[in-house]
């Protein structure tokens, strides 16, 4: 089983994250905003990943420290688990639909970080999150699991469908990167021979 299990506390937040890649998409998800609960708990039903995080954050304040740390520790808990990557398949992609909007994610598990964040979110909220939040997200696990990002919103109108959908699709892309591809089980998947 390819889990991880990081607390990290500063003076804004304190996070307690598990994470399993080999789970059933399982999770408990107490964050202290209730939106981003929700996207993380579509990200580990979709990625098929158990995660379990808990955060004590400054949300008297907003809720940027607590999304940004969280981004943080589940980058850094991905990498963690995923080791010298040995075996993976290390690329995947996903189209995703979800009434009007469609969010297309690739993701390559490179050793190098990089985002690029194709979302337009017309409102700067959804409920009390503010949206911007959502590219902070990305650009803290992205920087932490060292891997590359890609996120294109090819259409939507409603804010909430279309961060649900870039979570729901990435979550899907990680999900096949992830993946042991048995023909190649002892094998870093690159011509350096490592990642």
């Amino acid at each position: 089983m390819r889990t991880a299990e990081i607390s990290r506390k500063t003076n804004e937040t304190d996070i307690k994250l598990k994470l399993n890649i080999d789970g059933t998409g399982e999770s408990k998800i107490n964050s202290g905003c209730g939106f981003l609960d929700h996207m993380l708990t579509l990200l580990a039903r979709h990625a098929r990943f158990d995660l379990e995080v808990t955060c004590k954050g400054d949300t008297e304040v907003d809720y940027h420290h607590t999304v940004e740390d969280i981004g943080i520790v589940l980058g850094d808990a991905l990498k963690q688990t995923l080791g010298d990557m040995r075996g993976i398949v290390r690329y995947g992609s996903f189209l995703l639909p979800m009434d009007e909007t469609l969010i297309l994610s690739a993701v390559d598990i490179s050793g190098r970080s990089h985002l690029a964040y194709g979302l337009e979110i017309p409102a700067q909220k959804v409920g009390d999150f503010d949206t911007e939040l959502t590219e902070e997200f990305f650009i803290s696990v992205v920087r932490h699991a060292d891997i590359t990002l890609h996120i294109n919103q090819i259409s939507g109108t409603n804010s909430h469908h279309i961060i649900e959908g870039a979570f729901k699709s990435v979550a899907r892309s990680l999900k096949a990167a992830v993946a042991i591809d048995k023909s190649f089980a002892d094998e870093i998947p690159s011509t350096k021979g490592v990642l």
